[in-house]
């Protein structure tokens, strides 16, 4: 947040400002971007977060978040995707795990965003018989189709630049997970896709990290704690499968890493933290940080009010 503090005094501030000698709307903006610091400032304040054991929304698994880390809840997630990211809405989405000094305005940090995908029972049978560098390559082919059908339903192209950190499946805790270094049209620098897949009996458990190829050994460090994080409930391991009554999903280990599973319309559909472009969208986000904000200290006195 304090670096975002300073772009605005150094660069777009006084831009703003100089603006104002041809025009009388300057100090308008000015203020507003002042505003904007102030809401962002107050966002901060109103986000509540957890520590410890979490019980996920839907009841299927539970997060344990150990000292170092924090939890955001779904409701609050889902406003920083959509409204603070500048991404479309995800209906999915069951939390946020942050590093403990940071936050959704860090410009220098991860953050793990929790989904799940009740696509049933993924057999692993496969996982130890899929040469990887084969499907980097086939998915690098298959990049000029994609991008076209991005391009279609207005989004920029992407380039699968290679493995950040080659696929690898730990078949005794039913845990894979891999990163991808992604090229996008638009932007400067890489952006890194960190994947965690943990299976359950009726589907998959899903943490994406949201960061930069620049922030690839932070997530290093701090992976094994990731990853040990969840964990499926009473009657919903993968060891309690039953043939009987459970589906099996149409995916194996293979077509999880190939994203296929994700893909929507076409196109895999990529959570992006654009810092940049919400600072430049002030005008337009304000009221959604403002409704945010008052939305959460209304609900908050609701609760407090005594019964009768």
């Amino acid at each position: 947040m304090k670096k975002i503090i300073i772009v605005f005094l150094c660069f777009v501030l006084p831009v703003t400002l100089l603006a104002g000698k041809d025009g009388d709307t300057s100090t308008l903006d000015a203020k507003k971007l002042i505003d904007y610091v102030r809401l962002m400032d107050s966002v901060k304040k109103v986000m509540k977060y957890q520590t410890g054991v979490v019980v996920l929304d839907n009841g299927i698994a539970q997060l344990n978040i150990p000292a170092g880390f924090k939890f955001l809840n779904k409701e609050q997630s889902k406003y920083v995707i959509a409204d603070l990211w500048g991404n479309p809405p995800r209906e999915d989405v069951l939390g946020m795990i942050f590093p403990d000094n940071d936050d959704p305005f860090s410009d220098s940090s991860y953050a793990f965003i929790v989904s799940y995908d009740a696509m049933g029972y993924v057999k692993d049978g496969d996982a130890d018989k899929i040469n990887y560098d084969d499907m980097l390559k086939e998915m690098q082919k298959s990049e000029k189709e994609e991008n076209a059908e991005r391009i279609k339903n207005g989004y920029g192209s992407i380039h699968f630049v290679g493995w950040a950190q080659k696929p690898f499946y730990d078949k005794s805790k039913k845990v894979l997970h891999w990163a991808k270094e992604l090229k996008f049209s638009d932007a400067e620098n890489n952006t890194l896709n960190y994947e965690v897949r943990i299976l359950g009996r009726k589907g998959v458990l899903s943490l994406n990290a949201v960061a930069s190829m620049s922030e690839l050994a932070m997530v290093n460090k701090d992976i094994d704690k990731v990853l040990g994080m969840a964990a499926f409930t009473k009657g919903n391991t993968y060891e309690e499968f039953d043939s009987n009554v459970d589906e099996v999903a149409a995916w194996t280990i293979g077509g999880l890493v190939a994203g296929k599973v994700l893909a929507k319309a076409g196109f895999l559909a990529l959570i992006l933290k654009n810092i940049k472009l919400v600072v430049l969208g002030i005008i337009a986000f304000g009221g959604a940080v403002w409704r945010f904000i008052t939305g959460r200290k209304k609900k908050e006195e609701e609760q407090q009010e005594p019964t009768a």
